[in-house]
């Protein structure tokens, strides 16, 4: 079945259709979304881990009615990975199944030049995810994931897709977009990226989020958990995050502990729940001894001091 494309009225309309699966854009996120849908430019979103980059450019897809295509960038990333490639053994095959196909039909063997021209066709061009971008009949939204995790070579490979959205195979030419994808870039911002990469994007810088902004979120996801816990669990993630740590948790993690706590019934986070719980939301062996010594013995005092007032 087909999916009906939904173009966005305006930036607080696409707001409340993100909003509506599930992801809780700030003002500058939907903005800069509403822009990249009407300007045909890509978005370059930058932030920590765990920010809902990625989330953005499923959400969009989802409320644009857009197939999402993503590119998941790393280390030693090539054009063959994500461009495209050839089928060499379906052009071996070939060759060698029919090797005069190409000049039969002028009665005599085929030319080199005519096998090339045949085994260099669309028919052996494996398409990786930009080339599916730029080819698919129908637009799409394509996600380049964590785009600082390749280098500066790739980059510049990326310019004429970016700039005009096209691609030149040398067998073939120039593939130029049928439709105009919209094009989202995430960067951990582990490693600053060219100048040539950024003029041609528009930006967003996500953060974590607001208190208010992610105990919205957590109750979004975790309804059933009481609103005492989940303002409590907001407001020990942020401690948690204030941390000089290896990795701070992430609005994921606050969802995941949330689940957790609902599962296991907590009423309350105290020391004890705190230090059974704390690996939802501290992945690094470091990081808890961290976390345990400094958060646990706040919530301690806090606990002593309720029971001091209660008492």
């Amino acid at each position: 079945m087909a999916i009906m494309s939904v173009t966005p009225a305006s930036a607080p309309d696409l707001a409340d259709r993100l909003r509506s699966t599930g992801y809780l854009p700030g003002e500058s996120t939907a903005l800069v979304s509403f822009l990249a849908t009407r300007l045909g430019k890509p978005v370059l979103v930058e932030g920590p881990a765990g920010v809902g980059k990625t989330q953005l450019a499923k959400a969009l897809a989802d409320v644009l009615g857009r197939r999402l295509v993503r590119l998941q960038c790393y280390e030693g990333l090539d054009e063959a990975k994500a461009l495209y490639e050839w089928n060499y053994r379906k052009q071996l095959l070939r060759i060698q199944a029919d090797p005069g196909t190409a000049g039969e039909a002028a009665g005599r063997a085929a030319t080199w030049r005519e096998v090339q021209d045949d085994i260099f066709s669309e028919e052996f061009l494996l398409e990786r995810p930009l080339m599916d971008a730029i080819a698919s009949p129908e637009p799409v939204v394509l996600l380049i994931d964590e785009i600082d995790k390749t280098d500066q070579e790739f980059e510049a490979m990326l310019l004429e897709l970016l700039s005009d959205f096209q691609i030149t195979v040398p067998e073939l030419g120039r593939v130029e977009a049928r439709t105009r994808p919209v094009v989202l870039l995430t960067s951990n911002n582990t490693r600053e990226l060219t100048e040539a990469l950024k003029r041609r994007c528009l930006y967003l810088w996500l953060d974590y989020p607001e208190p208010e902004l992610e105990l919205e979120i957590v109750r979004l996801h975790a309804p059933d958990l009481g609103g005492d816990v989940a303002r409590k669990l907001v407001e020990v993630v942020q401690l948690v995050r204030e941390l000089d740590l290896k990795k701070p948790p992430s609005i994921a993690e606050s969802i995941d502990w949330a689940r957790a706590l609902l599962l296991l019934g907590a009423r309350d986070i105290d020391q004890d729940t705190f230090r059974e719980t704390m690996s939802v939301i501290v992945k690094h062996r470091t990081d808890l001894d961290v976390v345990a010594e400094r958060v646990g013995v706040k919530l301690a005092a806090r606990s002593a001091n309720g029971a001091a007032a209660g008492g």
